[in-house]
């Protein structure tokens, strides 16, 4: 080996570069994102069957539905809301599902019982994924532009320009008014002439016509033969003939007034308080964010002249900046890191050409792991780039492993050329390099069978970091000793072998004070209980969560006025939170949406959201500004309902259908008990501290009009019930009856009556119709005109009814809020046949903790078979195993002072120490030749350097994680402070208490 390594130096290096520069273009080439692209396996089915009432909306759509839909192949779960004329499903898969396929079977599913479903009923199936949420948001005011030209100006001038920037998938534009003519009729000059609504509908459907009647061939030429008789404006509609007779030509003019206006519209969209037009631009799947944000913001720049004069266009929200501060973020703690370990390696080796080849092999080691993310299709996000980091200390300690051994080889052996040396070093260190590697390497493989968002998520961050250690070990097994040989001279390694008055004296006083260790097994025993102990209490004291908090720089906040509220009245609401936000002066700018959700879903003209972007610079954090809103608002807007939460946050919630970190599902057959209860199980949970945000899922829609038409009465008049609702239909909402091309769109011609004879009660029933022998009479004559209270919307799960509490939680464990509120809830009495299930992020938490427990066991488990495959020897396993597992205790120690939750993150970094601690053990026990007490103190005092050294370097490496100091270094933080945790005891497990344990195995199987 050593003979091939020196023959083939050059070629063995010249591929490192060519690895080093492919890993390089790759970086350039590689999408920049904020989270791995994961396939979500969720699909959402959203039904409109126009304004039936919510009981039978439930019973003729939604459970039609909710049966085909379960009958998909691969579906685990279908949840529902029902609400006026509308439902939302929501049908979830299992992770790993081919979505695509299961898109096109739950629309053959949705077809199959169309026919059985209302007339008109339409639907559209979506697959759930970050692209259903934009990427970046405009927004266009004006002073002077009127609502309809701002919104023609976005959406027929603008839109196209951003459709064809590559990587956009769709651009919505929100807000504004749409132009369409208005036929305003009157039902009396209507019955006067004996006409009706529908011989008005009829007449402007037939004179606005443009048809191809045949072909015609002439002179050896084919002529398409085209009858016109197109409406081009006000006047040409006003001039439509109704009626030919005695008396003349009765146009429409005769008996409608016809004018431009608006089409109607429930929703409102504000950016800082003014109305707007909001264009939300939503990405394809794999497309580069930062890319698009960047070619975008250069279109605008370079038309900016084609703007039209008094539109203001401002940017709402931009996820490429969060993406760039949390890139960066963890890009710099690479760099510090990796600028901390070049120093540390300065202090103990005090030579520049060793700290040289480290500082080569570093960037090296990460550019090469890039060319690996890149063939795997992976992305620069916060969990590889977090990887990464996490990954800098142990590339360096596999650098610094195979130079302290070339060091001490070429010192205790001056006679051999230092090419021999070399290599010899490289061939001893063979084994227990490849060990070492695949220690921490293996440990990373249980991920793999992870499930939920938390495997899509950790799978990303466990490939970055085991293609770094791989490259690293191959690296430092074949690239270091060739740069050793090619770089060093022998005062070099004189000079990194003279250990210093300092470090002589610390490896004396280790030296005796392992000596006293091995000769008291009792003081042993007492240094492992008191870490067993501290870790036992430590764990029982840090509180769980689930995904690491990371400030967004915005967040969401979704409102409720009280049922039925109108939408002038909501508006007005809504200015007051207007004024609350345009005073904080953390606040950088915010949108608006009323009767419209960012992430759609039902929505009526009383609820809607916000997104509010803070300042870059601002004075407080973000969960500091979300709590001063909230109670702002309560305050001083009481009739409005507010939850908060960070977009990224709100978008997971809505992909996975994981709608809270705490959800409460009662499950029941009658909703009337489960409403009830609800309100029960909301009170309680008010109660428990930490617990904001309560809701108690009932949803009620706006009261309603009944109008019964009495099928006898409207016989009676000539007349069937669906005649009557028909020109009810046409004289309230309206009709649009034909379409008029002008420029880029088609304006619709609407046919309806004036709002003044139907906008109040008592002249709603004097609404005329007229019958179809053309006499006159009123609504009141043929029907009943009552009030009817709103109803609450209808969810179930799997085919259960079902009503779910939902809350957040602010300053506390996830952990200890749940206990508090399991305890409470306790003690509620349950109807016969009612049962709870706890949901939310909760749920998750608690399967993703109990695959994580499974991971920690296998990796324990695949750890012991690569120990028995190096040594044969159970005592040296053991004494690895049990070294590991006491430093796994002091991660608990760590977290607890730190105040870190034991979250998902933290769980990595706690499976990771395993094959660190593993790593540096095996390092010892290439030096210990036997359990002898002076072989024992001369191999610890042989790795005391090298030790130190490593776990110092990973220390520093990963401290700018630990602080996090940004929004990518916050996700990775639990995981870093578990690292260093294990680390600052991993070097007295190591040094001190492991010698001991192996020594008294050692007796204790003789004794055997």
């Amino acid at each position: 080996m050593g003979a091939w390594l020196l023959r083939h130096r050059r070629s063995l290096l010249f591929l490192l570069l060519v690895l080093v520069l492919a890993g390089l273009l790759s970086a350039m080439k590689m999408p920049v994102a904020l989270f791995p692209n994961v396939v979500f396996p969720r699909i959402e089915v959203s039904v409109n069957s126009w304004n039936m009432p919510i009981q039978q909306t439930d019973i003729a759509v939604t459970r039609p539905l909710e049966q085909a839909l379960r009958a998909v192949p691969g579906v685990e779960r279908i949840r529902s809301t029902t609400a006026r004329g509308a439902a939302d499903i929501s049908v979830q898969f299992a992770w790993g599902s081919n979505m695509t396929e299961a898109l096109l079977q739950a629309e053959s599913a949705v077809n199959k019982v169309m026919p059985l479903l209302p007339p008109d009923t339409r639907f559209t199936a979506r697959r759930m994924d970050p692209t259903v949420f934009p990427v970046l948001g405009l927004s266009l005011t004006s002073d002077h532009l009127d609502p309809v030209a701002l919104r023609r100006y976005a959406e027929y001038d603008l839109r196209p320009l951003l459709l064809a920037i590559h990587g956009v998938a769709q651009v919505e534009v929100q807000g504004g008014a749409r132009e369409e003519y208005q036929v305003v009729v009157d039902p009396m000059r209507l019955q006067s002439y004996g006409l009706r609504p529908a011989d008005v509908e009829r007449a402007l459907s037939n004179g606005n016509v443009i048809t191809a009647v045949g072909r015609l061939q002439r002179h050896y030429r084919l002529y398409q033969i085209l009858s016109e008789s197109p409406l081009k404006n006000v006047q040409d509609i006003r001039h439509i003939v109704l009626k030919t007779g005695a008396a003349g030509v009765v146009d429409l003019a005769d008996v409608a007034q016809v004018r431009v206006g608006t089409a109607p519209q429930w929703t409102t969209v504000t950016a800082n308080g003014k109305n707007a037009v909001l264009v939300n631009i939503k990405q394809q799947i794999g497309a580069n964010t930062v890319a698009i944000d960047h070619a975008i913001r250069t279109l605008l720049r370079k038309d900016a002249k084609s703007i039209p004069a008094g539109i203001n266009l401002s940017t709402w929200y931009d996820q490429s900046q969060l993406i760039t501060a949390a890139a960066s973020s963890v890009r710099d703690a690479i760099f510090i890191g990796a600028g901390l370990a070049a120093m540390v390696l300065l202090v103990f080796l005090r030579n520049l050409r060793l700290t040289f080849i480290v500082a080569v092999v570093l960037p090296s080691v990460l550019l090469a792991s890039v060319l690996i993310l890149f063939v795997m299709h992976q992305s620069f996000n916060i969990m590889t780039l977090g990887g990464m980091a996490a990954a800098v200390g142990l590339v360096v300690d596999d650098a610094v492993v195979m130079l302290e051994h070339i060091m001490r080889r070429i010192t205790e052996h001056p006679s051999e050329d230092e090419p021999v040396s070399v290599l010899l070093s490289a061939l001893e260190m063979s084994k227990p390099l490849a060990g070492s590697s695949a220690a921490t390497i293996i440990i990373f493989v249980p991920l793999a069978f992870l499930s939920g968002v938390t495997g899509a998520f950790f799978q990303a961050l466990a490939i970055s970091i085991a293609a770094a250690l791989l490259v690293s070990f191959l690296v430092a097994y074949l690239a270091v000793p060739l740069l050793a040989d090619l770089l060093l001279r022998p005062r070099d390694a004189e000079q990194a072998e003279h250990q210093g008055r300092f470090l002589a004296w610390i490896s004396s006083i280790y030296g005796q004070y392992l000596e006293r260790i091995l000769q008291r097994p009792l003081f042993l025993s007492l240094i492992v209980l008191t870490f067993l102990l501290l870790g036992g209490w430590s764990y029982t004291q840090v509180g769980s969560g689930f995904m690491p908090a990371m400030d967004e720089g915005g967040f969401v906040l979704d409102y409720n006025a009280a049922p039925g509220t109108s939408l002038a009245e909501t508006d007005r609401l809504l200015d007051q939170v207007q004024q609350i936000l345009a005073k904080n002066r953390d606040v950088a700018s915010y949108s608006r949406r009323t009767g419209l959700q960012l992430g759609g879903g039902i929505t009526e003209a009383n609820t809607g959201d916000f997104f509010i972007r803070l300042k870059a610079q601002r004075q407080h954090s973000i969960w500091q500004v979300m709590k001063t809103v909230r109670e702002q608002i309560h305050h001083q807007v009481p009739g409005l309902r507010v939850q908060t939460g960070q977009l990224m946050e709100d978008l997971i919630g809505d992909l996975t259908a994981v709608p809270q970190p705490i959800e409460i599902k009662l499950f029941g057959a009658d909703p009337q008990t489960l409403q009830k209860l609800a309100r029960q199980v909301a009170g309680q949970i008010r109660q428990v501290p930490g617990v904001v945000e309560v809701f108690d899922g009932i949803i009620i829609a706006g009261d309603a009009v009944d109008i019964h038409v009495d099928p006898v009465k409207a016989a009676l008049a000539g007349m069937t019930p669906g005649q009557v609702t028909n020109q009810l239909q046409t004289l309230m909402e309206g009709r649009v009856v034909s379409r008029i091309p002008q420029g880029q769109e088609m304006i619709g011609v609407r046919v309806r009556a004036p709002h003044a004879l139907w906008n109040e009660i008592n002249r709603l029933r004097q609404l005329p119709i007229i019958a179809p022998d053309g006499h006159y009479l009123t609504l009141g004559q043929v029907a009943e005109i009552r009030m009817q209270s709103g109803q609450a919307e209808l969810n179930s799960e799997n085919l259960k009814p079902m009503v779910a509490v939902t809350a957040r939680i602010e300053g506390r464990a996830m952990s200890t809020v749940m206990g508090e509120v399991k305890g409470r809830l306790a003690h509620v009495q349950l109807p016969q046949g009612v049962y709870l299930q706890y949901g939310g992020l909760y749920r998750e938490q608690q399967q993703s903790m109990r695959e994580l427990a499974l991971v920690l066991l296998a990796a324990i488990l695949l750890v012991t078979v690569l120990l028995l495959f190096l040594y044969e020897r159970f005592t040296v396993v053991l004494s690895i195993l049990a070294t590991a597992l006491l430093a796994l205790g002091s991660v608990f120690i760590g977290l607890w002072l730190t105040g870190t939750e034991r979250n998902i993150t933290a769980m990595i970094g706690i499976t990771m120490i395993v094959g660190i601690v593993t790593e540096t053990a095996i390092f010892f026990f290439a030096e210990a030749q036997s359990a002898e007490r002076h072989e024992l103190v001369r191999a610890g005092k042989a790795r005391l350097r090298p030790v130190l050294m490593t776990a110092i370097i990973a220390i520093l490496a990963l401290m700018p994680l630990a602080l996090g100091l940004g929004a990518g270094a916050q996700m990775q933080a639990p995981l870093a402070i578990a690292i260093i945790s294990g680390l600052l005891a991993e070097i007295p497990l190591v040094l001190v208490v492991m010698p001991g344990i192996y020594a008294w195995l050692e007796r204790v199987f003789k004794k055997g």
